[in-house]
């Protein structure tokens, strides 16, 4: 039987006790300090129990305990690794220090929106705090799943988060782009251009193989991709899997480099006789093996910028974020490119929609997940400036005859 009764504690304090009976039976109570609350809690405990979705405040873990649970599910279920730590940050660098001590049956779709102004008053971005928000819901969903908690506080919540920087990304103008084709020579040539006129992500460019260039069809065929710690694996989503058409000067490119790139061999042979390459990448390190994404930036993409005049000396910084000094006391410098990797795959997005290409072909194109994407990133792209204007003028026209 479900009760709610007064109660006078040793400190002189009235309080409402609200008792029930849990789904196995267990005698269970709670404190509350108006006789409203008790009721209306009361209400929909009992609700939730006759679902078979109550979890007893008793027996809620805390916060930092469910969330090393979900992180060790995230582990068996064998997500990637950076995808892993990435999770671990937020929870160990956001989550914890703020709500870990709490019960998931304290978190409440308030609670969670106090959490997010925690989060934003202590200097997290909004982009960030959105993140640490879907981390959360991850948590609570492992929850539900183990039986450990019956609701899902972050779901459908709108954090209603100030976020006033540009959304849109940073791309090189063609002067720009031009400048950095004419300077990328060596190994590095055909890695700039595949980035620029190919739209590939940087992890897709360390894990393409040879096989997937189809030199007489002009075309890449996008299959696998290269993850931070240097393993092969699936792309980001289905959708990443896709053929992706080549310009002359990558092809060209390509035929040169292919004459000299690396091809170790693993000491075994093949039905042919032949030496069974290692991964057969298209742009491996000198061993043959993946190539590293810091390479990538540091020794391929840095020196062309720098070459074109696209990188500045800026203090190198310690952890404190103090200037580093040299043996002489002067702030040791150092040199950082005006735009990184992904910034050559927009131009390429870029490009090919002032050729005219559709949502539905840049969404293609791209490996975008869903157009919702595509928009979200290249929406301001699709504008028609003239049309615009065209239509300003005639807006003038119906309302002043002129």
């Amino acid at each position: 039987m479900a009760t709610v009764r007064k109660r006078k504690l040793p400190s002189g304090l009235i309080r409402w006790q609200a008792a029930y009976k849990d789904g196995s039976g267990a005698r269970r109570f709670k404190m509350f300090e108006r006789k409203s609350d008790a009721e209306a809690w009361l209400v929909e405990t009992r609700h939730d129990v006759a679902r078979g979705i109550h979890t007893p405040g008793s027996l809620s873990p805390t916060v930092k305990e469910a969330a090393a649970l979900w992180i060790a599910r995230c582990k068996e279920k064998r997500l990637e690794p950076m995808t892993v730590k990435g999770y671990e940050e937020h929870v160990n660098l956001h989550i914890v220090p703020f709500i870990g001590a709490k019960k998931l049956t304290e978190i409440t779709v308030p609670a969670v929106n106090a959490f997010a102004d925690q989060l934003r008053d202590a200097g997290r971005s909004a982009p960030m705090i959105t993140r640490i928000v879907r981390s959360l819901g991850g948590i609570f969903k492992e929850a539900r799943r183990r039986g450990l908690a019956s609701t899902a506080p972050t779901s459908g919540v709108e954090l209603d988060l100030p976020d006033r920087d540009d959304p849109r990304p940073v791309i090189p103008t063609k002067a720009e782009l031009q400048a950095i084709i004419a300077n990328a020579t060596g190994r590095w040539r055909p890695v700039i251009l595949v980035a620029i006129f190919c739209g590939l992500r940087a992890s897709e460019i360390r894990g393409l193989r040879w096989a997937d260039i189809d030199l007489d069809a002009k075309q890449l065929k996008l299959t696998q991709r290269a993850d931070a710690s240097h393993r092969i694996g699936k792309l980001k989503s289905k959708a990443a899997y896709r053929s992706i058409p080549c310009p002359p000067i990558v092809l060209n490119a390509l035929r040169e480099w292919k004459l000299v790139c690396p091809k170790r061999d693993t000491g075994k042979k093949g039905p042919d006789g032949e030496p069974v390459k290692v991964l057969d990448l298209a742009f491996p390190n000198g061993f043959g093996k993946v190539e590293s994404h810091s390479n990538l930036a540091e020794r391929g993409l840095l020196p062309v910028l720098i070459a074109a005049g696209l990188a500045e000396a800026k203090p190198l910084l310690n952890e404190a974020g103090r200037p580093v000094l040299d043996a002489a006391g002067e702030p040791k410098t150092v040199m950082i490119g005006k735009y990184g990797m992904h910034s050559l795959r927009h131009a390429c997005a870029s490009l090919w929609i002032e050729n005219g290409h559709n949502p539905k072909q840049i969404q293609r194109l791209m490996g975008h997940s869903s157009i919702k994407v595509t928009f979200d990133v290249y929406g301001h792209l699709f504008a028609d400036a003239e049309a615009d204007q065209r239509a300003a003028e005639s807006l003038q026209a119906r309302l002043l005859g002129a």
